[in-house]
């Protein structure tokens, strides 16, 4: 199916011809017919294949079809996991809606508290938004929810991962009734938790599966190693090097180590950066952006980067750590391979990966190639980098009750008092030959009891 043949109003298409959007992909052609007809829809399809565009199509459609209105309340209300996931959904609302005449608002948080605040309260047609600070400026009442036509939750399935479902409902509990708005709910993953809140808040949502059965999309090369810990990263270094990544995301299961694999590819000639969940908002976004122009080759993320970005021409996704969650592994190695490009995954599988091995198989329900590296594909003669020395008090989350993963060092701990610091304060001294210095003390400080004299006695000698 193509576009053209939705009939459109003629701004729309005009946004969808100038983002070069011609063909409609699967989850695009099953769920558009449904959703421009005004009924609820739960969408699941695999990673990278076009749900942004589906909602937002319909999301315009709906509003250029009721008219422009003059009222500062936002009509459409579009929630996301991430303050990523947020940003990417607005530049695509941006450039699909940008001759609807609409005001588009992203909200969430690391960013200038007041400048959104002001902006909202000026007024937005659509709110795209993490619930944390939504919820913030509901409470305070700069916006209402009582005028939204639209709701849409993107990556449902990560709202219950990341504790947001109270927050959720919270916002969910403030909209029209159910029945008086469309309401759009699209993720990777559709388990039953996730479709109990769409019954709970939806109107009788039609759910639409594009391919479950295949968790990974079909052009994604995947391939694993297997590799001891002190192997992984000289067996890194020949992939890099063979392969010529041009354009490569590596995951990592925690920031300390994502740290320590920046300043060694750095060391030997692979310039690279890295975002994490602590790294300030701004410094990611701009992080994304070098690697989104090309300007950055390499990019070493958590699974915060790990859903709904859409980057073009990433070649390869490496999974230096294999994700303890195995829906991670498909949005992970999704951000490679999309909209019908090709791509390499690239698992790295050392002593304490293996063992989420068969849980990643079991849910993609397909056994990852195995390839065994040859003794010269891997480097040794690389520059060594020192581990940093962290806090010894740090939790296994790299926290310590500050900044998570805080490379500042230990306190120093108070050394303890030598025994000649302690003889110079003592007035008795212990020796070799004498009792303990305590015990002498506490003898020479022994008292008798008050009014009682004793003398020696002597014995009587027995008739």
């Amino acid at each position: 199916m193509k576009f053209v043949e939705l009939n459109l109003p003629e701004t729309l298409a005009k946004g969808i011809a100038d983002a070069g959007f011609s063909d409609c992909t699967p989850i695009q052609e099953r769920t558009l017919p449904i959703s421009l007809g005004g009924k609820d829809v739960a969408g699941q399809a695999q990673t990278g294949t076009g749900k942004t565009a589906a909602f937002l199509v319909t999301l315009f459609s709906r509003l250029l079809a009721d008219g422009i209105r003059t009222a500062n309340h936002p009509r459409a209300l579009i929630l996301a996991p991430t303050r990523e996931l947020v940003v990417q959904i607005e530049q695509d609302a941006q450039l699909l809606g940008k001759h609807c005449g609409f005001t588009i608002q992203a909200i969430y948080g690391g960013v200038d508290y007041m400048k959104q605040r002001d902006a909202l309260r000026d007024g937005a047609d659509v709110i795209i938004g993490t619930p944390g600070r939504l919820i913030d400026y509901l409470k305070q009442k700069i916006y209402s929810l009582k005028e939204i036509e639209m709701l849409i939750i993107d990556e449902a399935d990560r709202m219950f991962d990341m504790g947001f479902i109270a927050d959720l409902r919270f916002i969910l509990k403030r909209l029209p009734p159910f029945d008086k708005r469309q309401n759009l709910m699209f993720s990777a993953t559709l388990n039953q938790r996730v479709m109990e809140l769409a019954y709970e808040f939806m109107n009788v949502p039609e759910k639409v599966s594009v391919t479950p059965e295949k968790m990974t999309a079909e052009r994604i090369e995947q391939v694993i190693y297997h590799a001891s810990r002190k192997e992984k990263f000289p067996l890194l270094l020949g992939l890099l090097r063979r392969d010529g990544m041009a354009r490569t995301m590596i995951f990592i299961n925690t920031k300390r180590e994502g740290e320590y694999l920046h300043d060694r590819l750095n060391a030997n000639g692979f310039p690279c950066r890295i975002i994490s969940g602590d790294v300030e908002q701004k410094k990611r976004l701009r992080i994304l952006e070098d690697f989104k122009d090309g300007k950055l080759p390499i990019l070493i993320a958590t699974d915060v980067a790990s859903r709904g970005l859409h980057i073009d021409g990433v070649s390869h996704v490496i999974n230096y750590d294999l994700p303890q969650d195995c829906e991670d592994y498909v949005h992970r190695i999704g951000r490679t391979a999309r909209a019908g490009a090709e791509g390499k995954a690239i698992s790295l599988a050392d002593e304490d990966g293996v063992l989420y091995l068969e849980a990643i198989e079991e849910y993609i329900k397909a056994k990852i190639p195995t390839e065994w590296a040859e003794d010269e594909l891997f480097v040794n003669d690389y520059n060594r980098v020192a581990r940093p020395k962290f806090n010894k008090n740090l939790k296994k989350d790299g926290s310590s009750g500050g900044r998570p993963g805080s490379r500042q060092p230990a306190k120093p701990v108070p050394a303890r008092k030598t025994a000649a610091a302690l003889s110079a304060k003592s007035p008795v001294v212990a020796t070799a030959d004498n009792e303990s210095g305590d015990a002498a003390k506490k003898r020479k400080r022994r008292r008798r009891k008050p009014g009682i004299k004793t003398e020696p006695t002597t014995q009587q000698p027995t008739e």
